[in-house]
């Protein structure tokens, strides 16, 4: 019986865990200073919103053309809403209006997944175009310079193996 309320009361594993070094990768790459000097993306919190989203969502595309990868992209994506809830509430947001954002921020994560798989795939015009809908940019700012530097991105990302990839070793 001892060994049973023991075993209850032992906190289980958080399934997120292996996906956090991912996360911070993912982070670490938006805020690149290249994106915001030399490509134009807003330096503002709607523009490393748009940085995040766009690395992120270039991750996910990855990790779903992987099998070894689609239940740890799942997680990458909880990783994602329990850090952006820290955000809302860190930024004043109340409880009662979190979820709301939360979902909000979802649907633009998805709807920024479908616009960067369809723009990757048909080319690079495609890809500024999705950039300059998705993107904050400096004022007068070609997304082609965004658009250019996320497919490099992505083909090296498509490069890295999978375990590589789980362990958040991704980018230069």
């Amino acid at each position: 019986m001892k060994a049973l309320i023991a075993k209850w009361l032992k906190p289980s594993p958080d399934p997120r865990a292996a996906v956090r070094p991912l996360w911070l990768r993912v982070v670490q790459i938006a805020r690149e200073k290249e994106w915001y000097r030399d490509c134009g993306i807003a330096d503002s919190v709607a523009g490393r919103f748009d940085a995040i989203t766009l690395i992120l969502a270039l991750v996910l595309l990855r990790m779903e053309r992987d099998a070894m990868l689609i239940e740890p992209s799942v997680r990458l994506t909880e990783v994602f809403v329990e850090d952006m809830d820290g955000q809302l509430r860190q930024g004043g947001v109340g409880d009662l209006m979190v979820g709301k954002h939360i979902g909000k921020l979802m649907s633009t994560l998805g709807g920024r997944l479908g616009a960067y798989r369809d723009a990757l795939e048909a080319g690079e015009e495609q890809t500024a175009a999705a950039v300059a809908r998705n993107v904050s940019l400096n004022d007068g700012i070609d997304p082609m310079l965004v658009a250019r530097r996320a497919r490099a991105f992505a083909a090296g990302l498509a490069l890295v193996p999978s375990d590589r990839v789980l362990e958040g070793e991704i980018g230069r």
